[in-house]
């Protein structure tokens, strides 16, 4: 079947597209994933294309795949705080430490409007509204953080229970608004997707407060905490439908309903790494979904459209279908 890229927005006048879903990939662990996410989006009959925002680390097969599948790969350079500004991570989540350079999507002013997905996403329903919705210059839109701590780490700040969540106050599809925030954990966001509308002086500004601001070296979630505070009064909530991290499934059961889910996230054990047994909390949201099927059967359909077996391979050695628990990668 070849190359599958999604038909195009709009263009700009140097012919790119205004419009475009972004992930970020360092490295070719997350290649399936990205995969996966483009393929799901393609199912869901976008109008919008996918463009791969990527390091000099991604090796150039993985550039050579996502190219043949039509997936433009946007170069960026890779993003930190200065020495001085480093975060003393827990070794939870030391996984946070490349998360930094996903704050270079802001940078890529040739597009007008861009949604930020991590690609440990599935797309389950389309979802091109969020490039069409009414967004202010300089604002952000994105789904609450979920600020339950359901897995009681103790390195989480102490405000982070049930009772403070921005979810716990949602009302099924309806997002707390921020008028209505009333504790000071409702302004933090989940940065796995962000609609935002790029320029060289919104992205000059978050380079500058991350070199500048004393609360840098305190963040626990590196992009996101900046994110919050540096949008901290021109954050537009959204629906969890858009961002759907799986423990919200179990954490917030009665904003839940499969039937909403556009987006699912997967956090933490991502599908590709790990197969989960029966009584895991997660099996749910990694066995199903009832219209589309698992993010297996996803990768399934991915695998029958290719017609390149040597890449292939190179996809197929990043996966893990055993039924073990590899180190994450």
């Amino acid at each position: 079947m070849g190359s599958i890229g999604n038909a195009n927005g709009a263009a700009n006048g140097s012919g790119t597209p205004s419009k475009a879903f972004a992930t970020l990939l360092t490295k070719k662990s997350y290649l399936a994933g990205a995969l996966v996410l483009h393929q799901s989006l393609v199912e869901n009959k976008s109008a919008y294309p996918l463009v791969v925002f990527a390091t000099k680390e991604l090796p150039q097969d993985a550039r050579d795949i996502l190219g043949r599948r039509g997936i433009h790969v946007r170069e960026i350079e890779y993003l930190q705080p200065p020495p001085d500004k480093q975060a003393n991570l827990d070794e939870h989540d030391l996984r946070f430490q490349d998360t930094w350079t996903k704050l270079r999507v802001f940078e890529m002013a040739e597009y007008d409007r861009l949604v930020l997905l991590d690609s440990d996403m599935l797309c389950l329903r389309n979802m091109d509204e969020l490039l069409e919705m009414p967004l202010d210059e300089g604002w952000i839109a994105a789904t609450h953080a979920c600020t339950c701590n359901p897995r009681k780490l103790s390195h989480y700040p102490s405000d982070w229970v049930p009772e403070n969540c921005g979810h716990t106050q949602a009302k099924l599809t309806t997002p707390l608004a921020a008028s209505d925030f009333s504790r000071p954990t409702h302004d933090r966001l989940n940065s796995g997707a962000v609609v935002l509308r790029p320029s060289k002086a919104t992205f000059d500004g978050i380079v500058s407060f991350l070199h500048t601001d004393e609360r840098v070296p305190t963040y626990k979630f590196p992009d996101q905490d900046l994110l919050a505070d540096y949008f901290k009064d021109k954050f537009l909530p959204i629906s969890y439908r858009y961002n759907a991290l799986k423990t919200l499934r179990y954490c917030h059961a009665p904003m839940w309903r499969d039937e909403d889910v556009k987006n699912v996230h997967y956090i933490l054990k991502k599908p590709w790494y790990y197969q989960l047994p029966a009584g895991d909390p997660d099996y749910e949201t990694h066995s199903w979904y009832v219209r589309v099927g698992s993010w297996w059967d996803a990768y399934s359909r991915l695998q029958a459209s290719w017609d390149h077996e040597s890449d292939w391979d190179v996809i197929e050695a990043t996966v893990n279908r055993a039924e073990r628990r590899p180190d994450q990668a």
